[in-house]
């Protein structure tokens, strides 16, 4: 049996979204670094889109490119994920644009290591699918975590979402998606806030 499509939600299932998210960022300190396994997602079909055999895909906002820079929170953790999987990641122009933004007052060794993080990770365009997807939930949620969710759920593929955003892992979580926050703990999105 195939798996149910997971598609944007309508008005009604937006208005559901909002009920069930603590759209707060955490006041308290991030949870404490501590390396937990990741499991890997399934892909989830789409109409439309035709079935593969590849690895699923994880999309990666800005929190968790910044992981690749010297003293990051959950450096170590991410680096070893990110060895096993960064053939798996994606991210857009707006994930790049966060990533430079946190390495620029670092230094020239920081603002190197972005450069080297947006040669090797695959980068997409925001598409008119993507844009619909964002629409949906950006009256629940801020516009550029919406725009990251959106790519996460119409690019073909993506079965994960690699953050360390609360509001990006929860809603994210609520769609159907793997969050990937190597370093923290399992369901960490649910104790936040």
């Amino acid at each position: 049996m195939l798996p149910q499509p997971r598609r944007a939600p309508d008005d009604a299932s937006a208005a559901e979204l909002s009920a069930h998210l603590d759209l707060r960022r955490p006041d308290s300190a991030p949870p404490p670094d501590v390396s937990v396994p990741v499991s890997s997602a399934s892909p989830v079909g789409r109409p439309g889109a035709r079935p593969t055999v590849s690895t699923p895909r994880v999309y990666a906002d800005g929190s968790a490119l910044s992981r690749y820079l010297d003293g990051a929170p959950c450096r170590a953790q991410w680096l070893a994920w990110a060895a096993q999987h960064e053939d798996e990641l994606i991210t857009t122009p707006l994930g790049l644009t966060e990533l430079r933004r946190i390495a620029r007052p670092r230094g020239v060794e920081a603002n190197g290591v972005a450069h080297d993080v947006e040669d090797r990770v695959e980068v997409v365009r925001f598409s008119d699918q993507t844009l619909r997807a964002a629409t949906k939930v950006s009256g629940v949620l801020p516009a550029f975590i919406a725009l990251h969710l959106g790519v996460a759920l119409a690019h073909p593929g993506v079965g994960g979402v690699a953050t360390y955003d609360v509001q990006l892992a929860q809603a994210s979580a609520l769609h159907g998606l793997t969050v990937v926050s190597p370093g923290w703990p399992a369901l960490w999105w649910e104790r936040a806030g």
